[in-house]
């Protein structure tokens, strides 16, 4: 395994990672200073756009899998996959802390962001997605503070710490689990503006059953391109222990879907509308031909088909957030008389969210003990 010192920071990529984080960076400032109206095309219709379905409400999904190999490591001591649980875990830190920033970007008064810890709305399922984002966060601080404890050799601390992993972890899964479901629950207020291809009451389920899958696929590909840049090796059996869970995850997942699609009218989702197709995008990529080709045992023991398929789960995920988030809505509003497409000031800055995350993720491989094995 390439030792710290050995990884070199100022690569080309590196490079190209920092333009994109300074140009992104560039245009956040211009938001904060002249508004939401200069740099996006949200409208009074249109208030949550390509920031909240991508880089939110898919960023959140990405981060899954923390709680998930956290739950498998420490829970069910399964130690099998002890080699990659802190890369899962502070990958789902840092895709929080960037969802963080995307919400902190998008709202329109950004330096009110810490107003729900103090200013308690209890009846309100956005204030509870708050406090989930608030009090999780926070918990991922505390299961990834090993690795800087270690580093810095505060052994006490460290110790501290481990004394309190188990409970911290348990409070992490019970908090990522209601904070996955109830980003779904947010669209439960509108159900005159959704298409029924994705409006149910089970909506919240979808969500955290979605999560999970995208979230076991972006660990098996955050291990493949970490181990690959860092010489990091990983067993195989790891990965197809994965991507097994997605199957069964996916099974599920396309059950549910099945069912209720034939309650909103199966006809919809063949229509020929953009919600039909961008329903059909979302399932056929996303959930049929993964789930198809992982039902194939030679897939599963394949690193490139497994990343194939954690690929394509983790695009038709990304599209089933939009497809909530905007498409869902399309027909409504269009009868309304108005349109939404992201600005390209809106594509930088999540070109720039993302990007830091990944600069982020290489400084801790290089300066901290990023590839031990959890304890």
């Amino acid at each position: 395994m390439t030792s710290g010192q050995e990884i070199r920071m100022w690569t080309p990529n590196t490079l190209v990672l920092c333009c994109a984080i300074l140009v992104g960076g560039m245009v956040a400032v211009w938001r904060l200073f002249s508004g939401l109206g200069a740099v996006t095309n949200l409208n009074d219709f249109y208030p949550w756009g390509f920031w909240l379905g991508f880089d939110v409400l898919g960023g959140v999904a990405m981060a899954a899998g923390g709680f998930i190999i956290a739950a498998a490591i420490y829970l069910f001591n399964w130690k099998k996959y002890k080699p990659i649980g802190r890369p899962a875990i502070l990958t789902a830190f840092l895709g929080y802390l960037m969802a963080v920033a995307a919400l902190f970007l998008d709202i329109g008064h950004p330096f009110r962001l810490w107003h729900p810890s103090v200013m308690w709305q209890v009846h309100s399922i956005m204030w509870v997605v708050a406090i989930h984002v608030i009090l999780y966060t926070t918990t991922l601080a505390i299961e990834s503070s090993p690795m800087l404890l270690e580093r810095f050799g505060k052994s006490k601390a460290l110790a501290a710490v481990n004394k309190i992993m188990i409970g911290a972890v348990v409070f992490g899964v019970m908090l990522s689990t209601l904070h996955q479901s109830s980003l779904g629950a947010v669209f439960l207020i509108a159900p005159a503006k959704m298409s029924p291809l994705w409006f149910s009451w089970f909506l919240p389920y979808m969500f955290l059953i979605s999560a999970i899958a995208m979230g076991l696929c972006m660990v098996s590909t955050e291990a493949m391109l970490s181990g690959r840049a860092f010489n990091h090796h990983v067993d195989i059996e790891i990965y197809r222990g994965l991507a097994r869970g997605t199957m069964i995850t996916l099974s599920i997942y396309l059950a549910l879907k099945l069912v209720f699609l034939v309650w909103a009218g199966v006809g919809l989702a063949f229509d020929g509308s953009l919600e039909g197709n961008m329903y059909l995008l979302e399932i056929l990529l996303g959930v049929v031909i993964p789930l198809g080709l992982l039902a194939q045992e030679r897939f599963r023991r394949e690193m490139r088909s497994i990343m194939a398929v954690n690929i394509m789960v983790i695009v038709g995920v990304l599209v089933n957030r939009l497809n909530v988030c905007l498409f869902s809505m399309q027909e409504y509003n269009s009868a309304q008389g108005t349109s939404y497409f992201p600005s390209f000031s809106e594509f930088l800055v999540t070109l720039g969210v993302v990007s830091l995350g990944v600069f982020l993720f290489k400084m801790a491989a290089k300066h901290l003990p990023l590839f031990a094995k959890a304890g």
